[in-house]
């Protein structure tokens, strides 16, 4: 029976990695070994930062509802709880981008959940 050598698949991860490893600096872009390395530490902070980014997007748009609550005489947690009580289902996201670019009605709906408190 023949043997089957794998220079063409080595060859081929080789290749690849050293793609991805395209404008990392000195040997880090030449050599597999050392480009090997950095792609699997690159790779790593990729999949962390995606999952950081998550966090502080959500952070962004809690802090702007709540600075948009602020100025009607209400903080953030009793306007989420009263939307919750209303069953309204805005997320988070489409009531930050409602406090920035449709403050009418942003406020409205504002209005509804400290009606909904004082009942």
């Amino acid at each position: 029976m023949a043997r089957i050598k794998g220079a063409v698949t080595t060859r081929h991860r080789r290749r690849k990695v050293l793609k991805l490893a395209k404008g990392y600096w000195g040997a880090k872009s030449k050599h597999f070994r050392t480009a090997n390395q950095a792609v699997m530490k690159s790779l790593t902070y990729a999949y962390v930062g995606r999952r950081l980014k998550k966090r502080d997007f959500r952070r962004l748009w809690i802090t702007r509802i709540s600075a948009a609550v602020k100025p009607h005489g209400i903080n953030y947690s009793r306007f989420v709880y009263a939307l919750k009580k209303l069953d309204i289902s805005l997320n988070r996201k489409m009531l930050a981008e409602m406090a920035v670019y449709d403050k009418e009605a942003f406020a409205a709906v504002v209005e509804k959940a400290k009606a909904a408190l004082e009942a």
